[in-house]
């Protein structure tokens, strides 16, 4: 396998895991491909054509040195030029992956948070008040992209010649779909305490137990009782508005689980007495990663981790 089809295989991936599902996704992109149709020829110029036929821009191939088959990647939760020297102090690396976007990817992190809206809609949450109040949050994250040296690493990646690419809400669309569909299956999950005794029983995150960063209550205590369970930021850029918590608690939803929560966010989730629960970051992302490296093992790829990824095979681990 050469990188570009390892980066298209994780986009179709993303695409099946999306909770918009295969149709959505299809119906963002079309308006994208109208709006483009649409276009004067100089506004075509500085259009990004990748946005055409990927809905995840934080999710990008970086830098191509050699178009050669790929054995073996080291896989990151972050990539900086430490682990670009890392992979050349390695040897034989033939591809770098980081989860958290680089370069035009991280200059581009604002455009999936669209995906928050239709989430937030399936829970209940009208779609224009959910719009509305992301279409403020999107544009403040979009200015303060601008702070970022964004190409530090994929300079770095050039200069050694390594190919590097990033996958985020790629990842992130998974381990969405993999916690969604273990907790519908769930029974039992009455109470906080439960909920995080389920989370604790998943590989990431009881590896994070021992390094106590594992599952835990944020807001609420564990006697409280979970309502509906919604999975509103675990994929979908980086913390939504909010604003939107009060809407939530509106629209019957009890619990959030989340990766991580600002103070501001958290102060907003205890007015509108919703229970928080952070699986973790680290271990959240690990998930994401996982799953889709165990496409790559199946194909015969090395797997190196590093910089917070916490590798467990459900292949070859049997979890």
């Amino acid at each position: 396998m050469k990188t570009k089809e390892i980066y298209n295989i994780a986009i179709q991936k993303a695409i099946e895991a999306d909770f918009r599902k295969r149709q959505g996704v299809e119906g963002f992109l079309k308006r994208k491909q109208k709006k483009y149709e649409k276009m004067s020829e100089e506004e075509k110029k500085h259009f990004n054509i990748e946005s055409l036929k990927n809905p995840y821009l934080d999710s990008r191939i970086l830098n191509i040195s050699e178009d050669k088959e790929i054995k073996r990647v080291l896989v990151g939760i972050d990539i900086d030029p430490a682990e670009i020297l890392l992979a050349k102090e390695i040897g034989n690396i033939d591809l770098i992956i980081s989860h958290h976007p680089l370069g035009k990817a991280l200059a581009n992190l604002h455009e999936v948070m669209e995906l928050q809206c239709d989430v937030l809609n399936q829970y209940g949450v009208p779609i224009n008040v959910a719009e509305g109040l992301m279409r403020e949050r999107i544009s403040e994250v979009a200015r303060g992209m601008n702070r970022f040296n964004h190409q530090k690493t994929v300079d770095a990646a050039k200069l050694l010649g390594f190919n590097l690419m990033c996958l985020h809400t790629a990842c992130d669309n998974l381990a969405a779909k993999f916690l969604r569909e273990k907790i519908t299956k769930e029974n039992g999950l009455m109470r906080l305490e439960d909920l995080i005794e389920f989370l604790e029983q998943i590989p990431e995150y009881k590896e994070a137990m021992k390094l106590g960063v594992g599952p835990k209550i944020f807001v609420g205590n564990k006697e409280n009782r979970c309502g509906k369970i919604a999975l509103t930021e675990i994929t979908g850029g980086t913390e939504g508005s909010p604003k939107l918590y009060e809407k939530m608690a509106i629209a019957g939803i009890g619990t959030i689980i989340g990766m991580h929560i600002s103070e501001e966010h958290k102060k907003e989730a205890e007015a509108a007495n919703l229970n928080v629960v952070i699986a973790g970051h680290m271990s959240s992302d690990s998930l994401g990663v996982n799953l889709f490296l165990d496409e790559l093992e199946k194909r015969g790829i090395e797997i190196v981790s590093c910089s917070g990824l916490t590798r467990f095979s459900r292949i070859k681990d049997n979890v």
